[in-house]
Parts: structure tokens; sequence; C-alpha cells
């Protein structure tokens, strides 16, 4: 994947969270990489937390790097696995999701 220069981080962020399509996922350190600011993983977590009801971003297509949902179970865990299930994600027997299947590949429009 090619490094995006480093611009408005924030806004970086939520444009490439809105480019994941259905059916696919991205990881946090995915996205901060894709900014060009991977050591960022933790902005990417306080933006999604801050900013995907007000900008509608598909927040749960975004999951951890072992492919797993962070959120706990009765802290958004649930939903967030229904929603992906919705979109044609399949969780193996431990909960993970095969990321050499399901992990998202931008196109080099959506890192330009």
């Amino acid at each position: 994947m090619k490094k995006r220069a480093a611009g408005d981080f924030t806004s970086e962020v939520i444009r490439l969270i809105k480019s994941i399509p259905r059916g696919k996922v991205a990881t946090y350190g995915q996205i901060a990489y894709l900014t060009g600011l991977y050591p960022s993983v933790r902005r990417v977590v306080w933006i999604l937390h801050s900013c995907s009801e007000k900008e509608g971003l598909p927040w749960h297509r975004v999951v951890n790097s072992k492919g797993t949902i962070s959120l706990k179970p009765g802290k958004g865990y649930e939903k967030q696995k229904a929603m992906l299930k919705r979109e044609g994600i399949v969780f193996d027997k431990r909960d993970r999701i095969d990321l050499e299947r399901y992990l998202w590949e931008p196109d080099e429009e959506d890192i330009i």
C-alpha cells in the first residue's frame, strides 16, 4: 500500500473509513498507515468514537489487527458483529474475521 501524505488527519480518516465497501473490513492500523501517520492508531480509535454518528461512518467495518472486534460484550460488540454478518462477513469459531478474505484493499483513487 502506498503511504498517503499527512494532511488534516481527522478529515483523511473520515474519508478513508467512508471508502470501506460493504462486505469488507479495515484495521485501525491500516487506516492510520494510509494517512501516512502510522503511529496514530489511537487517534483513529478516537475519531471513530467521536465522529461515527455525526459523520455517518460505517464504524462497524473497522476491526483490530487480529481480525476481531475490539468492543466488549454489552458495549457494542454484539451490534458490530450483527452489522458485519448482515454484510456477509463470516466469523470463525473464535469470533475472528479472515483478513485474507475480507480485508479491504483500497484502489489507488481511494488513497490519493
